[in-house]
């Protein structure tokens, strides 16, 4: 068979598997994303099978960290206050919590163990999860979008975890301090039940992971036209503004250099998805018009 014979044959191919997809009914296409649901749950629930053999350091040295006053970060924070006396105050050194957690609920520990497998059995699962999520929707795409988009679970789940991070190790331990000593009267002790403890800091924590897929949002969001550099570079001053509240409240004291270590990371988020928008409109701007200039 010639060249231009299997040419011919493999677009034949590709436009019928095109025509095929496009005559997929709508109950198809949830019979499809059931598939994939089904495979991302299964992963779910072996990752979070393998939690349960490590229960007791997930939850002793994973959940309760913040709240031991010799976790990572309460000790680099002294550290920092003895490396410069002279620049940060001796308040941003945490020696000691005092939070007494208590379970208020005769099912309370059971639960308690179940749920932090689970949330450790979505959070692992999250690449394959995305994994799945890319299998379900590339088909809708042409392939100059897949192309584009290929890096789509890689980047994705790389800041999320990196926002997972930043959540557990920096987010975390100053909440779970600020709010642990924040008192309206001295007459009211604190004291707080296992559930509340557990639901801040998964809320903390994967809250970070997401708000870390921000450059995801703006590449597909500057794809499709709605979000652009300029818009971004308009409203920087109330990215800064609300970037600075969520520190202030955040930070155990009203102390600039603490509400610069939690708002520096979130100022180059910002900055980078504001790079990722003006990336993707210069590119359009070159194949539309034949320039890369990008209008601010």
């Amino acid at each position: 068979m010639s060249d231009t014979k299997k040419k011919g044959l493999l677009s034949a191919i590709k436009e019928k598997g095109k025509t095929l997809e496009a005559e997929m009914s709508f109950f198809d296409h949830i019979d499809v994303l059931r598939k994939h649901l089904l495979r991302g749950l299964l992963v779910v629930v072996i990752f979070t099978g393998g939690a349960f053999w490590f229960s007791d350091f997930i939850f002793h040295d994973v959940i309760m960290g913040p709240k031991n006053p010799d976790f990572w970060t309460y000790r680099m924070m002294c550290k920092l206050t003895a490396a410069f006396p002279n620049l940060i105050s001796s308040d941003f050194c945490i020696t000691h919590i005092d939070a007494k957690i208590i379970n208020t609920e005769m099912a309370g520990q059971f639960t308690l163990q179940i749920n932090s497998c689970v949330m450790v059995g979505i959070i692992l699962g999250i690449p394959y999860l995305l994994f799945e999520l890319w299998l379900f929707i590339k088909p809708a795409l042409h392939d100059k979008e897949r192309k584009s988009a290929s890096g789509f679970v890689f980047f994705a789940s790389t800041l999320f975890f990196i926002g997972l991070m930043f959540g557990y190790f920096i987010i975390c331990p100053l909440s779970v301090n600020f709010l642990t000593n924040y008192t309206v009267s001295s007459d009211i002790e604190n004291t707080f039940t296992i559930t509340s403890y557990l639901s801040s800091i998964s809320t903390l924590t994967i809250g970070s992971g997401v708000i870390f897929q921000l450059p995801v949002v703006v590449y597909i969001l500057s794809k499709i036209g709605v979000m652009t550099p300029a818009f971004m570079r308009k409203s920087r001053r109330y990215a800064i503004v609300v970037i600075l509240i969520i520190a202030a409240i955040v930070t155990p004291t009203p102390d600039i250099i603490t509400m610069l270590v939690v708002a520096f990371p979130l100022f180059l988020l910002y900055e980078g998805s504001i790079f990722i928008s003006a990336n993707i409109e210069k590119k359009r701007n070159k194949e539309l018009y034949g320039v890369s200039k990008v209008n601010a």
